[in-house]
């Protein structure tokens, strides 16, 4: 699986409406049929921080995802409200999708 961590610092005027800004992005990206995860949260130390986490079940499914329009219209909305480059990391990882935390295990 291809996972990928990305940071956007963004505007201040535009962290308020930034999910909804990025909402039929995100809708789309869900909608692909690699596309294992893709969710957002927004920093409890910073306002104007919103951190995605994303998942493709291959390299080939994280290709598609880059190639795709709503990729393309989802990074000009992004561009214009964000302060600052995002920040990513960007690995491929032995396994398909989440799985569970042993140390809490039910």
């Amino acid at each position: 699986m291809i996972f990928i961590a990305v940071r956007f610092t963004v505007r201040p005027e535009h962290a308020d409406g930034w999910l909804d800004r990025v909402a039929d992005f995100t809708a789309a990206t869900r909608a692909e049929p690699g596309n294992l995860f893709f969710d957002w949260s927004r920093s409890v130390d910073d306002p104007h921080q919103f951190v995605l986490l994303e998942a493709f079940r291959d390299a080939e499914a994280g290709a598609a995802h880059v190639a795709a329009d709503h990729f393309k219209a989802g990074l000009a909305t992004m561009g214009e409200a964000i302060a600052a480059t995002p920040e990513i990391i960007n690995v491929e990882v032995p396994q398909q999708g989440w799985g569970e935390m042993g140390e809490l295990a039910r």
